[in-house]
């Protein structure tokens, strides 16, 4: 039978990333896909701008507006400014349409491992931003749904997914992780790694947007076919002025060293740790890349050799937990086993 509030309300799924947000709509897709950004007016409090628009203000605003981005690898650090970005993405969805939607379900996508205290903190700030029901999932299980691996079968899948804040690595079978891990190293800190390298050695001083440019331009975990070069400007730390040095993929690649090989240690580390059952399916299907890190140059070409495991990044892998999520939402009663546990707090005493 027709349900028109069912026909009204615009339920959502939500990857609320360290670095960016996506918005999926039942029926209709990935509808919002803007940065984490939020900015603030420190003097008054008030929220300026949101997503794109804070994104442009990154380090180009006075002293008294800070674009901030309220989470911190994958966990809520500022829950009022999350809870204000959340209304702002639930509030967008919906004011697409003429009449007025009532409030949302929204499943949401958690880092794997946040504790009890995060999972509550996330949704007591989607609810107070304006939805009816919340679920969480956990990412890895949503990135997998996304790539469109068979999580609900007894069989072994082996998925790595690398955001902004976290390296998640997890293997999925009958519908839960029988294993996984989570490091909080990922594009952020190869960003990081890149501005440290810069001012260490040429004593220049280069900004969080520069060291991502470099990031994506010619940074890579294995060495390239073809040599590259890219400009790198900044503030000589010496003279205080604006200078352009020019630095190889090379130089990149020793700067994101360190940090690449710890991501690659853990991915070894869970696959010591596989069940050999699973470990065997896993040798047949490969191990699965999705996040906007999966994307680093030869990363696949690295897990590949240092696992023995063919590697592959699944199409378009920016957007998998928010698919992942959005299958979710359009099959609740079918993949409702896939959320995520939640335990009720105790009151405070």
């Amino acid at each position: 039978m027709f349900n028109p509030f069912s026909y009204f309300s615009k339920d959502i799924a939500i990857d609320l990333g360290t670095a960016t947000t996506l918005v999926y709509v039942r029926g209709q897709g990935i509808v919002i896909f803007e940065p984490s950004v939020v900015a603030v007016n420190k003097k008054t409090g008030q929220i300026l701008a949101i997503g794109n628009e804070a994104k442009k203000m990154v380090g180009r605003t006075p002293a008294h507006i800070i674009a901030t981005r309220p989470l911190i690898k994958g966990v809520i650090s500022d829950f009022e400014v999350t809870e204000h970005m959340l209304r702002y993405f639930i509030e967008k969805v919906h004011r697409q349409r003429f009449l007025i939607s009532p409030r949302p379900r929204v499943i949401i996508g958690i880092p794997y491992g946040v504790t009890e205290v995060e999972k509550k903190a996330v949704e007591d700030a989607t609810k107070s931003a304006g939805a009816r029901e919340v679920y969480l999932i956990e990412q890895p299980m949503a990135a997998a749904i996304g790539a469109r691996l068979p999580v609900q079968e007894a069989g072994g899948n082996f998925i790595i997914d690398i955001g902004g804040g976290t390296t998640q690595v997890a293997v999925i079978s009958l519908g839960g992780l029988v294993l996984a891990k989570s490091l909080r190293i990922a594009g952020d800190k190869l960003n990081e790694d890149i501005v440290n390298f810069a001012r260490e050695e040429y004593k220049l001083l280069i900004g969080e947007r520069m060291a991502e440019e470099i990031k994506i331009g010619i940074g890579s975990a294995s060495p390239l076919k073809e040599k590259r070069e890219m400009p790198l400007r900044g503030r000589n730390l010496v003279t205080g002025l604006p200078e352009e040095i020019m630095v190889s993929d090379q130089d990149i690649r020793r700067a994101l060293e360190k940090s690449v090989r710890q991501m690659v240690q853990t991915i070894k580390t869970t696959i010591e740790e596989t069940p050999p059952e699973l470990l065997a399916d896993i040798m047949v299907k490969g191990i699965y890349l999705v996040g906007g890190g999966s994307l680093l140059k030869g990363f696949s070409d690295l897990v590949t050799k240092e696992t023995k495991i063919p590697t592959k990044i699944i199409e378009d892998p920016l957007t998998a937990v928010a698919r992942g999520a959005g299958m979710v939402l359009e099959n609740l009663d079918e993949l409702r086993d896939v959320l995520a546990d939640t335990e009720e707090l105790e009151p405070p005493r």
